[in-house]
């Protein structure tokens, strides 16, 4: 389904695809967003010359909103999202995340913001083997001093969400790839965070699985009001994305 005729909004069956991308974004410009990014671009020299990253690329995500960022392998994904979650710097251009631009931000500031404001979902899971699904997903809460009561309320809460309350005392090496992911997804939201940055989130897992962990971000996404990024080639996520933005060659080719 394409980014016009797919959204969270209701339509009549006369609607027409232009009708309801007014709609949409004239609802999307009642809500500010959550993060902006300007022009931004990463360039990395190399001794065979320049390798242009990210090019000159532009984008807003709002609240509620699941957008997919499609591209094939090479065409920026991944550097765009370090850049959009200040993993790394550009080489020209801003990128804000609740007004803050991340350039402003040392390195203690942008850790801060990256545990309360903006979380990430790796394609490789990234646990710790030797904590259980309940520890890896206290992990954030630990780290911003939460009291152990509510910490102990949030985590039983968002276990529950993701549908691992059974397994909350098994450790990585004890789930399936498709669990994994899902303490994953359980640990990023915990902290109640507004922004999500996921990469290639079902890229290691097979079809079946992929589609279920999918269906769960988008719910995720859509039911906490979260603004989310989702780079991926899986066709299914791009069905189920609010919109779909397309790289290439580090630039944004159409929305």
């Amino acid at each position: 389904m394409s980014p016009e005729t797919h959204g969270p909004e209701a339509h009549g069956p006369g609607d027409s695809p232009g009708t309801r991308r007014e709609r949409r974004e004239r609802a999307r410009a009642a809500v500010a967003p959550v993060l902006v990014a300007e022009r931004l671009s990463r360039v990395f020299p190399t001794p065979a010359g320049d390798v242009v990253a990210v090019a000159d690329v532009s984008l807003d995500l709002r609240p509620g909103e699941l957008v997919a960022l499609r591209g094939p392998s090479g065409s920026g994904k991944t550097t765009l999202l370090n850049l959009l979650g200040g993993l790394d710097e550009p080489t020209s251009g801003t990128a804000r995340v609740d007004g803050q631009d991340l350039a402003d931000l040392d390195e203690s500031a942008r850790l801060a913001l990256r545990r309360t404001t903006l979380a990430f979902v790796f394609q490789a899971f990234g646990l710790i083997g030797d904590l259980t699904a309940r520890e890896n997903v206290e992990v954030p809460l630990r780290l911003r001093g939460t009291p152990p009561t509510e910490r102990d309320l949030r985590v039983d809460a968002v276990l529950g969400a993701v549908g691992l309350a059974p397994h909350a005392h098994q450790r990585p090496g004890e789930l399936s790839g498709g669990q994994q992911q899902r303490v994953g997804i359980a640990r990023a939201i915990v902290a109640e965070p507004r922004l999500l940055l996921a990469d290639e989130p079902t890229g290691q897992l097979d079809s079946t699985t992929g589609t279920e962990i999918m269906e769960l971000l988008a719910e995720v996404v859509h039911a906490r009001g979260l603004a989310a990024l989702v780079a991926t080639h899986d066709p299914l996520m791009l069905e189920r994305a609010d919109r779909v933005l397309r790289l290439r060659d580090g630039r944004l080719v159409d929305d």
